[in-house]
């Protein structure tokens, strides 16, 4: 018993220690998402099974993909046209992997920033538009803090749903890249913010891990026509579900975002 209540001093007096030095919050050897739910065994095989579906897409085939992509790419004038171009697109595998529709953009067609997600999701999948579901409502809660709201357009690196809502390939990516491409020209925005390591890697043609970039002014400038803006990469929202304290860094880079647009009027 006197052992136990040693112990109990020996804890308590720690925790002082760290309260006095300043520290608020305490984390184990390894992150634990206490909002997660694990899913039935049987729908956690199902997603174990179809998060290795890829269809390859080699040489002569990638080439024609991006050829008719550019094609209905060039041919839209507004970001109207361009999610009906995107709608009639039959080049990325994705399309003939179990995705019901593709999901383009939603928001400001006028809007100063352009923010690119990686792909979309279940939610996504069945409403038709990017980021509606758990992430999605958290990254319009942070937006909506940071008085970013009505200022942005979202869309994805991928148009269609990633079979086990695995990463969409590069390959994939890069068959989509015209359009994503030809939303920047329409848009023309003053910034633009990545979510997450995918978008970020795809859009900026780098190798980079995320955490090296983020926070981290970059310039996305097109090969044609020389268009560019600024380009800031940052964690994805679904990342932080998963690691609730990161999302501090996320604050202060939609503060740095929201700032270089006032500052740039």
């Amino acid at each position: 018993m006197n052992a136990q209540h040693h112990d109990i001093a020996a804890v308590e007096a720690l925790l002082a220690f760290w309260r006095d030095a300043g520290v608020d919050a305490c984390y184990g050897d390894a992150p634990v998402d206490h909002t997660h739910l694990a899913p039935p065994p049987a729908l956690k095989a199902v997603q174990k099974a179809t998060a290795s579906v890829v269809t390859p897409l080699v040489g002569a085939n990638i080439e024609d993909a991006m050829a008719e992509a550019r094609r209905l790419a060039a041919g839209a004038s507004t970001l109207q046209d361009l999610a009906a171009a995107v709608a009639a697109f039959e080049g990325c595998p994705l399309r003939g992997m179990g995705a019901t529709q593709s999901v383009f953009g939603r928001g400001d067609p006028n809007a100063a920033v352009m923010v690119i997600g990686e792909g979309p999701g279940p939610d996504e999948d069945r409403l038709g538009q990017p980021f509606v579901g758990r992430a999605g409502k958290l990254l319009d809660r942070m937006l909506a803090a940071a008085d970013l709201t009505d200022r942005v357009f979202i869309t994805n690196t991928v148009f269609w749903r990633p079979p086990g809502n695995r990463t969409p390939t590069p390959q994939e990516q890069a068959v989509c890249a015209p359009f994503v491409e030809r939303a920047f020209a329409l848009l023309q925005p003053k910034a633009v913010l990545l979510l997450g390591a995918a978008s970020a890697k795809s859009v900026l043609q780098t190798e980079d891990g995320i955490m090296k970039m983020r926070g981290q002014w970059r310039e996305w400038r097109l090969a044609e026509g020389g268009l560019s803006a600024p380009a800031l990469p940052t964690l994805h929202p679904a990342f932080l579900l998963r690691q609730p304290q990161a999302k501090r860094q996320v604050w202060a880079d939609l503060l740095t975002l929201s700032a270089r647009l006032d500052g740039a009027g």
